[in-house]
């Protein structure tokens, strides 16, 4: 695995779980490859739908909309410096929020 994936989420959180980064770059396989497909876009409203319905609901079993849609404003505004979200990140700081890090490993 790429240690650009590693070194990003540490931007964010400094002692990243290495192991649940590797599970998130797994889960996202080939959407990686593209370049539009491995960024985040927080001003897209259909990208946050599908963050909320395919990452948070569906793989971090959280079911509270509120809650996801509050989470995913939170990472947006913490990302906010960076022009070019990286999903992984983006994917890992969510986890990290819903306590799911772990279980992601």
């Amino acid at each position: 695995m790429s240690t650009d994936h590693i070194d990003d989420v540490k931007r964010y959180a400094s002692g990243a779980n290495e192991k649940a980064v590797a599970g998130i770059v797994k889960h996202l396989g080939i959407a990686l490859k593209s370049k539009d497909a491995s960024l985040v876009s927080c001003s897209s409203k259909e990208e946050l739908a599908r963050v909320h319905e395919s990452w948070c609901k569906k793989k971090l079993g959280q079911a509270d909309d509120a809650a996801i849609d509050a989470a995913i404003k939170e990472v947006c505004e913490k990302m906010k410096a960076d022009k070019q979200k990286k999903r992984v990140t983006f994917y890992y700081l969510l986890a990290e929020k819903f306590g799911k890090v772990d279980a992601l490993a």
